[in-house]
This record gives structure tokens, sequence and C-alpha cells, in this order.
């Protein structure tokens, strides 16, 4: 299990040359909460945005994700319904999650990948605010059975509620 916050920044190595072709800058999720792309960034400015999509990753290490030719590097063509973990208007991160009852569960801070092919999201890391961080931890909600992402708020079934866990246990002074 990956969290994306441990592939966002790492080097994207094409095997066959050995070189560096960028770093990966944000993930591009489908309607289905797979990863679709991956977003470079390569260090040039006023540039247009540049993926490889997720057919073209060979892995995803600890220290570098691995494509196999430089040319599967293209310029992004999202669909409208995909969303960016990161960045843009369609965001995942710091949206609410919310209870169809309307209980509020915290705010998405990132997501969980599979650990198999690091392709599926598999649960989200939920924050209810810097100071309840620190005094009780993150939480972590495994991937409901249905998530309703609105413009403004993730929406979870009410069990969704029963279902959080703790990820850190404070010490206790």
């Amino acid at each position: 299990m990956k969290r994306t916050r441990d592939v966002i920044g790492l080097p994207v190595i094409c095997v066959q040359t050995g070189k560096q072709v960028g770093a990966i800058k944000d993930v591009l999720l489908d309607d289905e909460w797979q990863v679709r792309a991956f977003i470079l960034s390569d260090g040039h400015w006023f540039q247009e945005a540049n993926c490889v999509e997720w057919e073209g990753v060979v892995a995803i290490g600890d220290d570098a994700v691995t494509i196999e030719r430089e040319d599967l590097i293209k310029p992004l063509e999202a669909e409208e319904s995909w969303r960016l973990l990161l960045g843009g208007s369609r965001r995942i991160k710091g949206l609410p999650l919310l209870t169809v009852n309307g209980n509020q569960l915290g705010f998405v801070d990132d997501v969980y990948l599979d650990g198999e092919s690091g392709r599926k999201v598999i649960g989200y890391e939920v924050t209810e605010g810097f100071i309840s961080d620190l005094k009780e931890g993150r939480k972590w909600l495994p991937m409901p059975d249905s998530v309703k992402v609105g413009e403004d708020a993730l929406i979870v079934p009410v069990h969704a509620s029963e279902a959080l866990e703790e990820i850190f246990v404070p010490k206790e002074e």
C-alpha cells in the first residue's frame, strides 16, 4: 500500500535509455478511482502539462517510477470526469468527506494505492485539521462501496463513519 504523497516527487526514468524524463507532479484519477496518468514536471516553465498514461508505466518503486520509452510522454488529454489529486479546480485533496446523512468525517488529505499494482485507490487519509492531527492523529477510511464525487465534497455511505480507523496514536504526556 502506497500513499500518493510517496509517489509525487519521484523521478521518472526511461528503462531504455536510463534518462530521467521528469518527475511526478500530480496523479490523475478516473471515475473508477484508478490512476489514469501521472502528470510530469520537467523543470520548464510555461509549458503545456505532459503526462505518462498508466499503461506506459513499468513500475512504481520506492525511489523512481520507470517507463519503457520516452515517446510514451505526451500532452495531457483528460476527460471531464477525471480529477487531479493536488491541482486544478477539480482536485481531490482538501475536499470534505460527508456521509449521506450530512455528518462530516474530515477532509481528504491523501489517497492510498493498492500494494500490488499501485493503480487502484483503496482508501483515503482523512484529516480534521492541524490541531486535531497533533492531538488525535489522522484517520484511514477504506474505500467505501460507493463514493459520489461532487463539486464541493465527497459523499460516502452512512456506515463509512464506522469504518474510520486511526493511523497514528498520539503519545500520552
